[in-house]
């Protein structure tokens, strides 16, 4: 059976992202809508329609048309939507890109999303620099603190503004190229056009009569990364579309998270699990006044029901779930919450308008009803058209018909409210990051040292999961050795932070890993007293 949305179907506006995303920047012209959570510098909204309308006729005058690809590797700043909304307005394509990326990774992803130009900041210049000559296909790179040696990003702002952009068909043209492994393994380029990220912030007004609707009163914390599509949709494109203001801040540090909430009196905070579990339990949060915080919705990974509980209770707000994925543009379900108490916490509510489901048994491919658990496949306006130059990849994702296969495993009531049961098989999620255990295990095939590797997630209180590798390797090979290797070849998220050794990795007899196996004896490792701690962030 097909499990529908509670909620009417909306109508879907045929305008770019910009657009809409600006739709309200007249009626409160004068009121903020940026805010530098560290300095304290603001941009109306006046302002920053015009920055953008500059930033599209200083890309232009460079060349950049439609089709061209923006990329930008940066973290979060009051620029970043200028130099998204400008590209976007000049009739491009911005491919958001993790700014922990080695030069190694992010010159793959410039190539393979073709991308012209590059924004970045002094910290990651030299890296960006790196990457863009071993591509060769970066005509210019810019930088947002206008450092010495690169093209400040302010200089496309001394141009004229572009007072109307190229003709735009919302249904074909891309706008948005993030990255993601997917549930096939490798970074892909996610193909989403205007009208899928529209669509997507048409279906969550549409969930007023039961969620509590952004307003141009509240203010929400951009703590999450804009790279992501959770942190470039959810906050920062359909927050300025509700008229609301944003408080930006460049990465996580828990004192100054709790100070800008605070100071700033935020209303509203779009998290993930690892940062609602410092509220639950870090004593520093005790020394902040948070009471401005009506709500939090958390997403990227599943949030355990006693942890959302705890932070209900501690800060006296709402806690709710959300679930989508960066093909879906990215929200497919949303928990009521405009109350405590309104959604069971371990829900991730209904799914969205104009949106449909279905639970499938993943053995037999037979739909399945209520109740009963299987892989949840999606369809609706807000599924991407697919993946950058992988049609094998796309075709293994979104059938026929046009449901998209998410790997998870879930099930749906009565009602439609649906719960995660489990993952997408193989997929390690750290700190709401997505790992390939593929990548890793070619990268450590290459360790002289190591004879066979299989890398799966290790459960973990604060990331939620951690890569581990069960390594077969050479005796005088140590633990240390192999997350050194690891750490010094990828970004961050993906480091190795547990290794075991063992004789041999189990394998079927097609010579296919057998996670199942391992990720078992982890899960029933859990708590045990031989627990290695996961090394630093």
């Amino acid at each position: 059976m097909i499990f529908r949305s509670p909620y009417p179907d909306v109508a879907i506006s045929n305008s770019s992202v910009t657009t809409f995303a600006l739709r309200r920047s007249t009626e409160f012209a004068d009121r903020t809508a940026l805010i530098d959570g560290s300095s304290g510098a603001t941009v109306t909204y006046k302002e920053l329609a015009s920055s953008i309308r500059k930033a599209a006729g200083g890309l232009g005058s460079r060349g950049f048309g439609k089709g061209d690809v923006l990329a930008i590797y940066s973290p979060n700043c009051i620029a970043y939507p200028v130099a998204f909304h400008g590209a976007a307005y000049a009739g491009g394509i911005v491919t958001t890109v993790n700014p922990q990326y080695t030069p190694k990774e992010l010159a793959s992803q410039l190539r393979d999303s073709g991308a012209r130009f590059l924004v970045t900041t002094s910290m990651f210049l030299e890296k960006a620099r790196q990457a863009a000559k071993e591509t060769g296909n970066i005509q210019e790179i810019f930088t947002f603190d206008d450092t010495p040696g690169a093209t400040p990003f302010s200089a496309l702002l001394e141009a004229p503004e572009l007072e109307e952009g190229p003709q735009i068909n919302p249904a074909t043209d891309l706008v948005a190229l993030p990255y993601s492994s997917g549930t096939t393994g490798g970074s892909k380029g996610v193909m989403l056009t205007h009208r899928n990220l529209v669509a997507n912030m048409t279906q969550l007004d549409g969930l007023e009569s039961k969620c509590r609707p952004l307003t141009e009163v509240d203010k929400l914390i951009a703590v999450l990364p804009f790279f992501h599509i959770y942190g470039l949709l959810v906050i920062m494109n359909y927050a300025l579309s509700r008229g609301a203001a944003i408080v930006v801040l460049g990465r996580f540090d828990l004192a100054e998270f709790l100070e800008v909430i605070q100071d700033q009196r935020v209303t509203f905070a779009h998290l993930v699990p690892p940062i609602l579990l410092a509220l639950a339990k870090h004593p520093l949060v005790d020394a902040y006044d948070l009471s401005s915080l009506q709500g939090i919705v958390s997403g990227a990974a599943p949030l355990g029901e006693d942890l959302a509980q705890a932070v209900e209770d501690r800060l006296g707000c709402v806690v709710a779930q959300g679930y989508g994925l960066t093909e879906t543009s990215p929200v497919t379900h949303q928990a009521p919450n405009q109350r405590r108490g309104q959604t069971p916490h371990h829900l991730i509510g209904p799914c969205l308008p104009n949106t449909e489901v279905k639970i499938v048994d993943v053995g037999t491919g037979k739909e399945l009803g209520p109740e009963e658990q299987g892989e949840i496949w999606i369809r609706g306006p807000q599924v991407m058209v697919g993946y950058l130059n992988r049609p094998e990849a796309t075709a293994a994702t979104i059938d026929e018909d046009g449901w998209l296969h998410t790997g998870d495993i879930g099930i749906t009531d009565e009602n439609g409210y649906c719960r995660i049961v489990d993952r997408v098989k193989e997929l390690i999620k750290f700190k709401g990051f997505q790992v390939a255990p593929a990548e890793l295990e070619a990268l450590l095939l290459t360790h002289p040292k190591i004879q066979d590797v299989a890398v799966v997630r290790s459960p973990d209180e604060e990331a939620g999961e951690v890569p581990k590798a069960f390594v077969v390797g050479d005796e005088t090979l140590s633990p240390e050795e192999v997350m050194g290797f690891v750490a010094d070849n990828v970004a961050p998220h993906k480091k190795i932070r547990r290794v075991e050794f063992l004789d041999e990795i189990p394998k079927s007899p097609a010579g296919k890993i057998l996670r199942r196996i391992l990720i078992e004896r982890e899960e029933a490792a859990v708590g045990g007293a031989d627990r290695p701690t996961p090394q630093g962030s």
